[in-house]
């Protein structure tokens, strides 16, 4: 991992920062950096999403020329941008592709291969091929309904960088959401759409069961038979002679669970890969050859009626098209010659074998024969070097010659044994050569004559059919029930039933296809003319913003030369700035294209954009950051962002997220909006999993049910904190709002576990920021992980010690990253903790705008409580040369209440959280927290030591006065 990306983390984040990724265009740079978790299926049936899961095994049709076959694959359906996902192993983090459903049109027909659909989509076409006839109409349905709510569901089509619906899962804003974007159905539609709809069960094949299901797993065993037989298929396609103009059929057995299948000779089409046009595709079966698997051999997807097949090959049960077929009439033949085509294949695979063998042999005698060679090339060399020794003596001499001379001999006689053997074998290969060359030639000879045997069968079934409908018409009488023409009939007349009811259940579904189709396009066509009224109507408005602008420039550029011309130049002005001051109300959102505004009475967190209690001046300048932030949210830079986070949750749909550097690195450029449900329920389940697994499933329940039964003394607090947690945000504004009795849960809840802090003031602001977009039992296990494993011990208790270390361990950072910063609020005695403990207590809420607020959330929830640190010195940075301007102390604190609600650009804010405040260790923050801690320890023993000696002295202060009441006095 290292040698791929040696650039340090901070590197990494510095060129996220900087728009400098290259994920989004590159997702196996993606793959490389995510540490892949399997599949596991002990785990899919806890969350509510993945019970309701589409997925499930298809075969789909893949690759080119020879390789062109049925492949099986894992699909998944994505809801956020309404693809169809495949994968080659449910265990796969990266898709093979996907299909785009909402601009799909779907397709069956009855005459061809049972369980074979197809998908058509932006001119491509895909065939797809389920284990039988039920399960289509049950993968059919369900695409037509995903695709019917997708495409009604208002919105999608208007995030114009990413087709995702732009709502969240679960909290308060996904419920706000839903009812702003999604449309109410037609009734009298759904009721049509009802009448066509036929009800389907998937018997276990489709869904997240359908990995236990081993029928639906593909048989290994079987996948290979069928690798070999379409190896066997593609080495034999030469021996079938071709004829001029005909177009025979042959057959071709296999011993798989499935029937023989009759194909057809390819066609110019075939080779080319193309599909003929529909015209083509009616008029003729020809087109059915598409589909092809070999070179020569091409499926013939017909009626599995029609396909007269002599017998059933396999341990599978027999069709009744294969029960039903009159071949069985005439089955001596067809028997002796599928015996004699396996004894034939069977004598073939063994000559092979055998060649195998021999061309191993072979191989080895040669290289013994060149071991030889080189050992008597040695052998000389070394004869010749004795020789040259001139200290040697004739006897001597004589003997080693004798020696090498037998030597060679030996060598020599074992050379020509070994030639002679090696003849012997050439002979052999030629033999088997020829032998099996002869055997080619006789199996396509009996390819061939079974081929007309079974076009003679065809013609015969299709004359017994045609005699028999004649016969009923004219109303003979009918055979006996036990003669074998009175079961044929029967077994005619069974299969022409189903195939009635398969025409109906296609005209059934395609009418179906063909409403929603046309609703769908009317659909289209209404929403294009709304968007062309909408933007005239902008056009509109802008000139009128223009005109205004004007006016006013020149109402300020000319001088006043009288009270009139003063007054009329104040009328003015005040109708500007009341219409300036509008924003979209509920009436307004009646007619959103004839009255388009800009700014909404609230934001999608719920926060009022423009407080009502506010003067003129502070309205505009709410509305003014208003147009600031939804503008700077239309940035290329946030549209990157949300395409990056579409992609990473693309390629992780098939897993859960596991913590990365990529990871880390999109948490710290923020969530969208649209998927910070989901990423927020990870980040809290990630970090109490242990927690979580401790205690029972119904924890939460019981902590509400314990709440009800016995009163707590935090019961009180927390009733009257309710409505002054978040005024400003719709969800908390009035008792009766949805998040009000949702946060009295939490809290009760939360002061049942933890009876030590029981409620303290800022629980109630985190609770309600994580009900925004968790639901009641994620929010409350998201306060668990905040307060007992973010946050130091002793932080949200009655002494508050942990937050009052963190005050001085942020004063020693910012006197290491902003030291002028922090001489100059000594120098004026500003102590900035008065205004810093509170960002850290709540963590920022109601601190920043709301923007800025959920991408520091968005980091927090995944690193924890530095980024706290890293924010608070990011916010005086930003506004440090500002501070700096400032010389009086009364007008520096008036601005550090205030300044941050000033800084708007969150992505320049991050940037110097995560780049310019770097290098940041934890451990430093750590040890700066032990180190004050045992310091503010000492000073709060001092004061409870003093607190105690006061109390003491005022006791006994008290016990020596005499107290005289006014009776006595008067006395």
């Amino acid at each position: 991992m290292e040698s791929l990306y040696p650039q340090t983390e901070e590197t990494r984040v510095q060129r996220k920062m900087h728009g400098e990724d290259d994920s989004a265009a590159n997702p196996s740079r993606n793959s490389r950096i995510l540490a892949v978790k399997s599949f596991d299926v002990s785990d899919c049936d806890g969350t509510k999403e993945q019970s309701v899961k589409l997925c499930g095994y298809l075969n789909k049709l893949t690759g080119k020329g020879p390789l062109r076959g049925f492949k099986t694959r894992w699909f998944v359906y994505d809801p956020r941008k309404c693809y169809l996902y495949y994968f080659k192993t449910p265990q796969d983090a990266l898709p093979l592709g996907h299909i785009e459903i909402a601009d799909a049109c779907f397709n069956y027909d009855v005459e061809v291969e049972e369980g074979l659909f197809e998908i058509h989509t932006e001119g491509k076409e895909f065939l797809l091929k389920a284990p039988n006839r039920q399960v289509m109409h049950y993968w059919l349905q369900q695409l037509q309904q995903k695709r019917w709510e997708f495409c009604n569901m208002s919105g999608h089509r208007d995030n114009w960088c990413s087709p995702t619906p732009c709502y969240p899962y679960t909290g308060l804003v996904a419920k706000d959401a839903e009812a702003m974007l999604c449309e109410k159905p037609n009734e009298s539609m759904e009721s049509v759409r009802s009448d066509f709809a036929v009800e389907m069960d998937s018997n276990g094949l489709v869904g997240l069961q359908s990995l236990r299901n081993p029928v639906a797993q593909p048989n290994a065993a079987l996948n290979s038979f069928r690798n070999r037989v379409s190896e066997i298929r593609n080495s034999m396609s030469h021996l079938r002679p071709s004829r001029g103009g005909e177009n025979r059929r042959s057959v071709f057995y296999t011993a798989s669970s499935e029937d023989w299948e009759m194909v057809d000779p390819p066609t110019k089409d075939t080779l080319e890969h193309k599909p003929p046009p529909d015209s083509q595709r009616r008029e003729s079966p020809s087109h059915l050859q598409r589909y092809s698997i070999g070179s020569a051999f091409t499926f013939d997807f017909r009626n599995p009626s029609r396909m007269k097949r002599p017998f059933h090959m396999g341990s599978g049960k027999p069709t009744r098209s294969a029960e039903s077929s009159p071949v069985e009439c005439n089955g001596t033949k067809t028997s002796e010659l599928q015996l004699r085509i396996q004894s034939q294949q069977e004598e073939i695979n063994r000559l092979q074998e055998q060649e195998n063998q021999l061309r191993e042999e072979l191989a080895g005698q040669k290289e013994l024969v060149c071991l030889l060679q080189q050992t008597l090339r040695s052998s000389q060399c070394d004869w010749g070097s004795t020789v040259s020794f001139g200290n040697m003596g004739p006897h001597s001499h004589n003997q080693a010659g004798n020696e090498v001379d037998k030597a060679l001999a030996e060598r020599d006689s074992q050379i020509r044994d070994l030639c002679g053997h090696m003849e012997k074998l050439a002979l052999v290969k030629e033999s088997l050569q020829q032998e099996l060359k002869s055997l080619k030639i006789k199996v396509g000879e009996i390819n061939e004559q079974l081929g007309m045997l079974m076009e003679t069968i065809q013609a015969k079934d299709e004359v017994i059919m045609k005699l028999s409908q004649q016969s009923g018409n004219e109303g003979t009488q009918p055979a006996e029930c036990n003669s074998p023409s009175a079961t044929r009939e029967q077994q005619e007349l069974d299969i022409l039933k189903d195939s009635l009811q398969g025409y109906k259940s296609q005209n059934n579904f395609l009418n179906k296809e063909i409403l929603e189709l046309t609703v769908l396009r009317r659909n289209a066509e209404s929403r294009e003319k709304a968007l062309e009224a909408k933007c005239t109507s902008l056009e509109a408005k802008l000139c009128q913003v223009e005109s205004k602008y004007l006016v006013l420039l020149q109402e300020v550029k000319s001088p006043v030369c009288s009270s009139s011309e003063q007054t009329h130049r104040g009328e003015v002005i005040t109708r500007l700035l009341e219409d300036a001051l509008q924003v979209e109300s509920a009436d307004q959102q009646e007619h959103p294209i004839l009255k388009p505004n800009a700014v909404s009475e609230y934001d999608i967190y719920g926060f009022k954009t423009v407080p009502e209690e506010e003067d003129d001046e502070e309205k505009l300048e709410a509305k003014k950051r208003a147009l600031d932030l939804k503008s700077l949210s239309l940035t290329d830079q946030e549209t990157s962002v949300r395409v990056k986070w579409d992609n990473y949750l693309a390629i992780t749909m098939n897993r859960e997220m596991v913590r990365s550097p990529e990871l880390k690195a999109l948490m710290r450029s923020g969530v969208p909006h649209n998927h910070r449900s989901k990423v927020w329920s990870w980040c809290v389940n990630f970090h109490v999993k242990k927690m979580r697994d401790d205690v029972s499933k119904d924890y939460y329940q019981n902590l509400l049910s314990t709440a009800n039964e016995k009163p707590n003394p935090a019961c009180k607090q927390i009733e009257l904190d309710l409505l002054r947690t978040l005024p400003n945000n719709k969800h908390y504004a009035s008792p009766d709002s949805d998040g009000i009795q949702k946060l009295r849960n939490v809290l009760l809840a939360f002061s049942w576990r933890n009876p030590d802090i029981g409620y303290c003031q800022g629980l109630n602001r985190l609770a309600a920021i994580a009900l925004l977009y968790l639901d009641q039992e994620d929010a409350f296990w998201c306060l668990v992980a905040i307060v007992e494993v973010f946050m130091p011990r002793d932080y949200y208790t009655k002494t508050l010690l942990g937050s009052q270390v963190d005050q001085r361990v942020l004063k020693d950072l910012m006197c290491e990253k902003l030291p002028r910063l922090l001489a100059h609020f000594e120098y004026y005695k500003v102590d900035t903790s008065l205004i810093t403990f509170n960002w850290f207590l709540v963590v920022f809420v109601d601190s920043v705008v709301s923007d800025i607020l959920f991408k520091i959330w968005d980091a927090f929830l995944y690193e924890g409580p530095k980024i706290i640190f890293r924010f608070a010195l990011a916010l005086f940075k930003y506004k440090e040369e500002e501070f700096l301007k400032l010389q009086d102390p009364m007008t520096i604190f008036k601005y550090l209440r205030y300044f941050t609600h000033t800084i708007l650009d969150a992505r320049k804010l991050m940037s110097m959280a995560f780049v310019d405040m770097n290098p940041f260790p934890l451990r430093q923050i750590q040890n700066r927290r032990t180190f004050h801690l045992e310091k503010v320890r000492l000073e709060l023993t001092e004061l409870e030591a003093i607190r105690q000696t006061f109390l003491r002295e005022r006791d006994n202060s008290l016990d020596g006065r005499t107290l005289i009441s006014d009776d006595e006095e008067d006395s």
